[in-house]
């Protein structure tokens, strides 16, 4: 049970996302972990401490009984588990959990980044669970998420005058230990003729579309549409990694925009550029400190700003560090959203929330 005056919070699912929320929670002095759901038998009876990889115990283990947890009235569900290949089963899941009224905050479904423009085959069940149960939605991340929506719109803030804003995502993608993703949906390590499904036709607006618009709405722009470019390089030599075996001549990197255009201008792009090795397409640009990734937002205008940011988790991994930030944005909302009224709500409505309670005091009371 919950102390008196915190939230209880259950995790769902337990991947790398589920465990930086699990690390999180368990940080956060407004927030208490209640319950960790996962999907792997052989994680279930486990503390959630392992799981998350603290060297702890937290008293709190896992279980795959869905129906218990959600029939134990949480106040708030972070729903971590991947919505990339399974998005009917993610929004069937957060619908359920929105039916029982709680806050639930979730990186798993794209078109929600962005719900004034998601499908109605997606925002409608949603709403309709919202109207039963009377939960609250708020769905982020790192990129898509902060990254390239309240950050840029911060700095856009400071200018003067704006001609573009480019938000880029480099990163070598052989620390993001995600075969499955980074082999079927990314492509790497496929011959050059396969189509990764994140690049298909209208799959990156389907997914970094609704930051583009959020950007646009913030700055009070009016799009005339929403294009995408691709390129894709194929690897010069064979190369190992946590994943396995990328074999030379398959992808490598790749490289795309989605541009929101006026006049026939890319006035706000969202950029990312990916390899599975730093050997790939040294032309393409690269961390300015020369690690394994980072995000980076670039101003241009009066004037040109330019921010750089590296993120660290799990000893060193840079994945792992944006995975952390992308809970962060979640998990410290949720005592907004619990003072909210029941709806769907995106970054421009969520309002970044200081991390107040979380550097060591003395006990004083801070001054002004």
């Amino acid at each position: 049970m919950a102390e008196q005056g915190t939230i209880s919070t259950v995790v769902w699912g337990t991947g790398n996302m589920g465990r930086a929320a699990i690390r999180a929670i368990d940080a956060h002095p407004g927030l208490e972990l209640a319950a960790v759901l996962v999907a792997n038998p052989d994680k279930v009876g486990r503390d959630a401490g392992e799981l998350a990889g603290l060297d702890r115990a937290l008293g709190v283990l896992a279980t795959d009984d869905v129906d218990g947890v959600l029939a134990s009235k949480p106040v708030a569900i972070a729903y971590m588990a991947s919505g990339d290949i399974r998005p009917d089963d993610a929004i069937a899941d957060v619908c359920r959990a929105l039916r029982t009224g709680a806050v639930l905050v979730t990186p798993a479904i794209y078109p929600l980044y962005d719900p004034t423009h998601a499908p109605a085959e997606v925002i409608d069940p949603v709403r309709a669970a919202i109207a039963e149960g009377g939960g609250t939605l708020f769905v982020s991340g790192v990129d898509p998420g902060w990254g390239n929506d309240i950050l840029p719109v911060l700095l856009t803030g400071v200018s003067s005058t704006i001609d573009q804003v480019r938000c880029q995502e480099i990163f070598d993608y052989s620390t993001y230990d995600q075969p499955d993703s980074v082999r079927y949906l990314v492509g790497m390590g496929q011959p050059m003729d396969y189509e990764p499904m994140m690049v298909a036709p209208t799959v990156p607006t389907m997914v970094w579309g609704g930051q583009v618009r959020l950007i646009a709405r913030a700055l009070g722009v009016e799009l005339d549409e929403i294009r995408e470019t691709l390129e894709r390089r194929p690897l010069d030599e064979t190369v190992e990694n946590v994943m396995g075996t990328f074999e030379a001549g398959t992808q490598g990197g790749l490289r795309f925009e989605v541009q929101g255009i006026v006049d026939d201008e890319p006035v706000i792009v969202i950029e990312h550029i990916t390899r599975i090795h730093p050997s790939v397409a040294p032309d393409w640009p690269s961390p300015a400190d020369g690690g394994a990734g980072a995000h980076t937002v670039i101003i241009e205008g009066s004037p040109r700003i330019t921010l750089s940011l590296e993120a660290e988790e799990e000893g060193g991994n840079r994945a792992a560090g944006g995975n952390a930030t992308a809970a962060g944005r979640l998990v410290n909302a949720i005592p907004w959203l619990r003072d909210a009224d029941p709806g769907v709500y995106d970054a421009l409505d969520v309002p970044l929330a200081p991390g107040a309670g979380k550097l060591p005091s003395s006990g004083k009371q801070a001054t002004a």
